[in-house]
């Protein structure tokens, strides 16, 4: 299939790249209307019982919680003179009803809790009237407008508030990480490739890959909600992969051509070699990806659904556009060198015999056992924080120190001792009218529960009543989640239905999910992998190793992980906050995205180790080469994917920072340990048991196995190993 690709982009090469012009004129324009159609939030199970309970207060009670959190302060005035109260009310009262459905504050119910220490400020919780998180978003700016009162300071806060800053940061972060990492990765191209049009086919396709998958992203939206978060990866992945792709791609192609083949030739036989392994590349890290669509939470499934966007059109355009490209340029592909330019600014040595990767290989082969266990162990040490991880959720802790929204929060804790909205909020369904008896005994069975502050009764009407729980310290702790347990477990009043929201049971409830589904997505792409693998490769062997090196490669990064973000090292130099736990999403996302990219490097090592045991038969000696001819591209391949990936490390939202700095700790370890050491170690322990594969297998493998490079079909078949 390759074959003919190459031999039709050969021949349809303008046609192609004027396809492609014209596609990329079209995404632009019509694609780029992605980040207008994009929705907030989405990390919540629809399913779940704290969803229902809310939806259910909605419904009949109205919407439980503030949007909006306004501290005043002043420093003449105290909450009691008159002209701090009018000046206040009067603001309240011109705010446009069109957008705010309700005011609380102090003036207007009495209760201390509004009311600060010295009582120079109180906070005012807004409820708006839009019907959804992006709707009562749109809706801030006009109410910020209204909220100024003459005399008074104030900050602006709340879950609108947060949501909105989160967007918008996340929207300047993507634009500070292509600033700092395009520049880096043209010069580091130019020096990989020596040249400025060799340097610039991998950026080209990068550019192509992100503009298709906004696309991609724009269509989903026509037909479910994607999050916004997924722009995120859409970037990384699809900057980072299809570069990663154009170097393999354009390093064999010059390859060829430096072995005397014409384009034509040189074009099928790049295609039917670094193009297979790009393409089973892209279908491992798309089926990665795709054990996030498993998961019932927007925010995972959206990343899953932009994740696979990107690589596949990151794929698509390696295999088509540039191989049109590439035949348009022809020998022309080393013009413009600057190689004369790099050797004088660092000469090196020519050296005679195997290069540096082949030593290296056969060095490590030469003590497979001490470096495998030595191997093994360190990462499994790494790993080892992990076993103590603590998942939480998110709060405004995720943004940058000094955010108003942020400083809003932490202020209700501080000068008032409290925080917007309860901790928990219970809906009672009763069968008729609401019992008062049975509410009023349900209400102190819960207030009698060890970590319960407060229980009020928040409403009731026809058959429905509201209750809010009030808990003591952080409402995301272990503590209280062990609340939510303990008001689950209570008995229900008799006739009544009873379902516990709020967000210490939504975090609850989100980590209950991921324990349900982790398990299928682990099967399901563990599976796939291995199928994939097996019909890539001849072997059962090469598979389970590779499986099971990704297992500790993620391991450590894990516990990398532990050591960063839950207990705070780096964070001075990385500039977050801890929160002494690990938002529960995240290293989900971190597993499909550094399992797929570990997958990308192992297919290209073992497609050139497969490449030369077909034609010599000998093990110790494909491996060698194999990493002779793959080392200096992996290295490349992984140091630009981390200069891509590393750029959204700066961002200032911490859990988009943890992605950044996990996957780029997954990428080295893997890069460097895994690939490096322990591949070759291992191949030789296991010798030609590498390649083993039972009969039936063996004749599945000959019939729809994907072994399209020349070398493997003009070679003699080899005797399979065992049964």
């Amino acid at each position: 299939m390759l074959d003919a690709l190459a031999r039709v982009t050969y021949r349809r090469r303008r046609l192609v790249l004027l396809l492609a012009a014209a596609f990329i004129v079209f995404a632009g324009v019509w694609g780029t209307g992605a980040f207008g159609a994009l929705s907030s939030g989405g990390f919540e199970d629809p399913a779940s019982e704290s969803f229902r309970a809310d939806e259910a207060l909605a419904a009949d009670l109205g919407r439980p919680g503030a949007d909006v959190v306004v501290i005043y302060r002043s420093d003449a005035l105290t909450v009691d003179d008159p002209a701090y109260a009018e000046a206040v009310q009067n603001t309240l009262d011109a705010l446009p009803t069109d957008d705010v459905a309700s005011t609380t504050s102090y003036f207007s119910t009495g209760a201390a809790q509004f009311v600060s220490s010295d009582r120079r400020s109180t906070y005012v919780v807004l409820q708006l009237t839009g019907a959804d998180e992006d709707a009562r978003t749109e809706q801030l700016p006009a109410v910020e407008a209204a909220l100024d009162v003459p005399g008074l300071d104030e900050q602006i806060g709340g879950p609108a508030a947060i949501n909105r800053d989160i967007n918008e940061q996340v929207g300047e972060d993507i634009a500070r990480a292509e600033m700092l990492s395009l520049p880096i990765v043209f010069v580091l191209l130019v020096i990989i490739f020596g040249g400025l049009v060799a340097a610039s086919m991998p950026l080209v396709i990068g550019g192509v890959a992100i503009l298709g998958a906004f696309t991609v992203i724009r269509l989903m939206t026509l037909v479910t909600d994607v999050s916004v978060f997924a722009i995120n990866i859409v970037i990384f992945l699809g900057l980072g992969l299809a570069i990663d792709y154009g170097l393999f791609i354009v390093s064999r192609f010059r390859e060829e051509l430096r072995a005397g083949r014409e384009v034509p030739e040189a074009l099928r036989r790049t295609l039917r070699t670094a193009g297979r392994t790009v393409a089973v590349s892209g279908v491992i890290v798309a089926i990665a990806l795709s054990g996030l669509t498993l998961f019932p939470q927007n925010f995972l499934r959206s990343m899953g659904l932009g994740g696979i966007a990107a690589v596949l059109v990151a794929m698509t355009a390696a295999l088509t556009v540039l191989p049109a490209l590439l035949a348009v340029v022809g020998h022309r592909i080393d013009s413009l060198s600057v190689r004369p330019l790099l050797r004088r600014l660092a000469p090196r040595r020519q050296s005679e015999g195997p290069g540096a990767w082949y030593r290296i290989a056969h060095s490590v082969m030469r003590r497979p056992v001490l470096y495998v266990v030595a191997l093994v162990a360190l990462l499994l040490i790494l790993g080892t924080p992990f076993l103590r991880a603590s998942f939480g959720g998110i709060d405004a802790r995720v943004l940058p120190a000094g955010t108003e929204s942020r400083v809003v929060s932490e202020q209700l804790e501080t000068d008032f001792g409290a925080v917007a909205d309860p901790a928990l909020t219970v809906a009672l369904a009763f069968d008729g009218p609401v019992d008062e008896g049975a509410l009023a005994s349900y209400v102190d069975a819960v207030g009698q529960l060890a970590g319960v502050d407060a229980v009020e009764v928040t409403g009731a009407a026809g058959s429905t009543a509201g209750v809010a729980v009030y808990l003591g310290g952080d409402v995301l702790s272990e503590a209280s989640r062990e609340v939510v347990d303990e008001v689950r477990a209570l008995s229900s009043p008799a006739g009544a239905e009873v379902l516990v929201g709020g967000q210490t049971a939504a975090l609850v409830d989100l980590l209950g999910s991921i324990g349900d589904t982790l398990p299928w997505m682990a099967l399901i792409v563990g599976l796939a992998t291995f199928v994939l693998l097996f019909l890539a490769f001849g072997s059962v062997v090469l598979p389970l190793k590779a499986i099971v090196m990704n297992i500790l490669s993620l391991g450590a990064t894990f516990g990398a992980l532990v050591l960063i973000f839950q207990d705070g090292n780096l964070s001075g130099l990385l500039g977050f906050t801890s929160t002494g736990t690990i938002e529960a999403t995240q290293p989900i996302l971190v597993l499909a995205i550094a399992f797929g990219l570990s997958m990308d490097y192992e297919v290209f090592l073992l497609s050139r180790i497969r490449e030369q045991y077909d034609l010599t038969g000998d093990n110790t000696e494909a491996v060698a080469t194999g990493l002779q001819r793959t080392g200096g591209v992996i290295t490349s391949a992984a140091l630009l994917l981390v200069v891509v990936i590393g750029a959204f490390g700066t961002s200032g939202i911490t859990f988009i920072k943890l992605i950044g700095v996990a996957t780029v700790i997954a990428i080295v370890v893997d890069a460097t340990i895994v690939r490096a050491l322990l591949v070759p170690a291992t191949m030789r322990l296991l010798g030609r048991a590498n390649w083993w594969l039972p009969g039936p297998l063996a004749r599945i493998y000959a019939r729809v196995g994907i072994h399209e490079d020349e070398a493997a079909e003009a070679a003699p078949p080899r005797e399979k190993v065992g049964v």
